[in-house]
This record gives C-alpha cells, structure tokens and sequence, in this order.
C-alpha cells in the first residue's frame, strides 16, 4: 500500500511538471506577440553573473489610478503600427476584449505593479551589447501570462542572437 502511494504521488507529481511544461512551450510557439518598452536598471550582479534588471513602462503606467489598479488584473494594452503595446485600460478580471486589445496579467506586490520576469541573464561578457535594449519581446497566452522572449534595441532588432 505504501508503495503504491510512492508511485501515485510521483506520477502526480510529473503530471503537473509536464503538464507546465507543455503549456509554457505552447504559449512560446502560439501566444500573441506584444513589445513593451523597458527601463533597464543594473547591468551586474556578481553573485548571479551578467544580466539586465528590468522594468517596464506599461508598469509605471500602471502605478496610482483607480482602486482597481491597487490589486491584481489585467493591463488591457492595444498594439502600435511597431507591435508597441500601449495601455488602454485595466480591468481586474479576465473578460471580453474588443479587436485588436490583448491582456496582460500583472501582479500588484509592495505597491508595485508586476508585469512578468524583472530580469533577463546572458552570457558573461555581453553586458554593452545588451545595454543597447529598448523592448522585450514577449509571447503572451490566452490566461494573459506574459513570457519574454527577447530583448530588442530602439530599430526593434534582437539583441544577443548567435553570431557563431
């Protein structure tokens, strides 16, 4: 009995891993594509090697405003002619959009809105090529999870592509 505990537990376990992982990969492969500007800060960390603190600017958008924006939603953001998401407006629950407006989940923590990862690691060594960054790329899902998938400088070209 206790064996067979073990083992239901474990597929339990690697269910929920797979199961992640799978829909991390298919919000990469076929979730919306949304630039948001950056406001990098410190370039180092000599504990964890090179890489770009990150801010956005659809965060500092964000700050303030309604109660609504004091707790956790949706930034409701329309795209430019560049693919530049611009805040329309935050709603606090996932609903309906109109044409053209994607969600994007933020997170409000310490009175401070939280839009996806607040850092980007690279190779040790790279820190001026990436210092010329402007936007993350980012995939966005249909629950409104944003995952960042590049850094791109001010002519929206990707920074730190292989130049082997």
């Amino acid at each position: 009995m206790k064996r067979q505990l073990i083992w239901a537990g474990l597929a339990l376990a690697l269910s929920v891993a797979g199961w992640n992982i799978w829909s991390n990969e298919r919000i990469l492969a076929d979730g919306r594509v949304a630039l948001l500007e950056l406001a990098p800060v410190d370039p180092r960390s000599l504990m964890q090697g090179d890489y770009m603190a990150l801010n956005y600017a659809l965060a500092n958008a964000l700050r303030g405003g309604s109660d609504e924006r004091r707790a956790d939603g949706y930034a409701i953001v329309r795209l430019d002619e560049r693919g530049i998401a611009k805040l329309a407006r935050t709603q606090p629950a996932a609903q309906p959009l109109a044409a053209g407006e994607i969600a994007i989940r933020y997170r409000v923590r310490d009175g401070r809105a939280r839009i996806a990862t607040n850092a980007f690691f690279f190779q040790e060594g790279r820190a001026q090529e990436f210092s010329a960054a402007r936007y993350g790329e980012f995939r966005i899902g249909e629950n409104g999870e944003p995952h960042l998938t590049a850094l791109l400088d001010a002519d929206l070209r990707r920074l730190g592509e292989n130049r082997y």
